[in-house]
């Protein structure tokens, strides 16, 4: 192969069966160096969206311009095709562009490379146009999905496993009718039905647990367990549309007691987070670790002062010594001084000899991200009130100076600066940006808010309340309401809402962590009822076709 530097070179990745957690090291780390991405239909934009640099090549791999499917011999052309691209582009911006490295291009595929995939002919393809290439494995959905079912491929009993695509007519099913024998076969519902079928048919026992998968290790995962003789039956009531795995053995016995994934408390649910998308970042992988889905609605527009003077002057006062204690009470706040700092080219040394406060957890993390560390953060409650507790009185013996930095959003409460003067401080308030109310969302959204389609919605403040209310009407009387403090939960009462979840600390974890217990409760009460349905917009739709009935 060549090792000619002005050629891309082209990286295959398992991207893994469809939860993004899976990606390997290796593979985020060749994703976030890529030139182009090559994607799969399962491994989309989703996966790449938090490693890709701005500026790089998304192609997709799954359909042509004409909207079919691609084969595997149009997937090779199109693999040579952006490499020669990016390698050209790389000349014509000259090898400085990149420190002199080979350009690269990332074909991420759906599982491992290796298992039931088209990596054959496409690294063949590579290889007579002269392209570096290299494999990099990925987690399997022959082992994974199963593994999300709680379903082991083998135990003491069960030792061997057969690994089958369906709907494959050279496939010889007499040998896997032993009962200690598990297969596993991947295909559409059709040709599902027509193997298991087919092994039916050679021997197997109509008996045999069987454990069909859609979906597998997504939260969107939907397991249905049966049995040989009646998947015939299964498949058509349960309408699967995508790719299904089904599992044909003992082993799906354990499935009652080693299902995990689908019995996380959220599992399936759609929360809605009224939050700006830069905020919501650590909210979202939280509620995916409980089994939701997020849809982000931004109630707010954060934007600077519209006057710069006033943030100006403080930052050249800090840096001049005009302050002893600077107090941040939000990540915003932190973002909007550290902005001005690199528009004058300061940096974390213009705080020397200067005490910090934040008003919790998150805002103290904010700044540690930026080199910083807080002198004082709330012991209890993570607000004003919880920082005024815990701030120290002016002393004039022991405080050489006398005056706080405040920069806060226009429309802060005066709680923190009238404790603050009272101590015997001199407050800077100070307007470090400007909260405005977002455009309403489209109407589909807006729609789903009203008729009760989100499951539950976050509030994380009093402003988020109101302004939802205010661009997008109020949620649905079935949508669970969940409030980051009783502040904000009094907002929500006064706006009509039915408050079920307050976090014990004022914080987006806290507050996810409650949501997923009162999940977890309903489900509880489910069980225990013998009802089905866990999901709050299921209920609601559940009690309207009754009553339709």
């Amino acid at each position: 192969m060549s090792t000619d530097q002005h050629h891309a070179r082209v990286a295959f990745v398992g991207a893994g069966p469809g939860d993004p957690g899976l990606l390997t090291m290796r593979a985020a780390r060749l994703i976030e160096n890529a030139d182009a991405v090559i994607f799969d239909q399962i491994c989309g934009e989703r996966f790449v969206a938090p490693f890709v640099r701005d500026e790089v090549e998304l192609v997709d791999a799954g359909y042509g311009d004409a909207g079919a499917q691609l084969t595997t011999a149009s997937r090779a052309k199109l693999v040579v095709k952006t490499a020669k691209s990016v390698a050209a582009q790389h000349d014509d911006a000259g090898s400085s562009a990149r420190g002199g490295e080979q350009p690269l291009v990332v074909r991420l595929m759906d599982g491992d490379p290796s298992t039931f995939h088209g990596l054959a002919e496409e690294a063949l393809a590579c290889s007579k146009a002269g392209i570096d290439f290299e494999i990099v494995p990925g987690v399997s959905a022959v082992s994974a999905v199963p593994a999300y079912a709680g379903v082991p491929l083998t135990d003491a009993k069960a030792r061997t496993v057969h690994v089958v695509t369906a709907g494959d007519p050279k496939i010889d099913w007499g040998r896997s009718i032993d009962a200690c024998i598990t297969v596993v076969v991947l295909g559409q519902a059709d040709a599902l039905k027509t193997s298991l079928c087919e092994l039916r048919e050679a021997g197997r026992r109509g008996n045999t647990p069987v454990a069909l998968t859609e979906n597998g290790t997504t939260i969107t995962q939907s397991t249905v367990t049966t049995t040989l003789d009646e998947v015939p039956a299964v498949l058509k009531r349960a309408s699967f549309d995508g790719p299904v795995m089904a599992i044909v053995g003992s082993t799906v016995a354990h499935r009652d007691l080693l299902s995990w994934w689908e019995n996380k408390p959220l599992f399936g649910w759609n929360v809605l987070v009224p939050r700006t998308k830069e905020q919501s970042g650590s909210m979202i992988e939280r509620l995916a670790t409980h089994g939701a889905t997020s849809t982000v609605v931004p109630t707010i527009s954060v934007e600077p002062p519209r006057t710069p003077q006033q943030m100006e002057k403080a930052v050249k006062g800090l840096v001049t010594g005009r302050y002893e204690w600077v107090g941040f009470t939000s990540v915003n706040a932190v973002r909007a001084v550290r902005e001005k700092f690199a528009e004058f080219g300061l940096d974390v040394r213009a705080f020397a000899g200067v005490k910090i406060a934040a008003v919790g957890g998150v805002t103290a993390n904010a700044l540690r991200e930026w080199g910083l560390e807080a002198d004082l953060t709330p012991s209890g409650e993570q607000s004003a009130q919880g920082l005024l507790e815990v701030w120290p009185d002016y002393d004039e013996d022991l405080d050489p100076i006398n005056r706080v930095f405040l920069p806060r959003a226009d429309i802060a409460t005066d709680t923190l600066v009238a404790g603050l003067e009272e101590m015997g401080w001199e407050v800077d308030d100070v307007t470090a940006y400007r909260t405005v109310r977002a455009a309403p969302p489209a109407p589909e959204v807006r729609e789903a808010i009203k008729s009760g389609k989100f499951d539950a919605v976050c509030f994380t403040s009093s402003s988020t309340v109101r302004n939802l209310v205010g661009i997008a009407g109020k949620p649905h009387t079935s949508t669970v309401v969940a409030c980051i403090g009783p502040a904000t939960a009094k907002t929500a009462e006064e706006h009509g809402l039915r408050v079920d979840v307050v976090a014990p600390e004022a914080s987006a974890a806290s507050l996810v962590d409650a949501l997923a217990g009162y999940g977890r409760s309903l489900a509880h009460e489910a069980a225990e009822s013998g009802e089905k349905v866990r999901r709050p917009s299921d209920r609601r739709g559940a009690a309207r076709r009754k009553v339709k009935a």
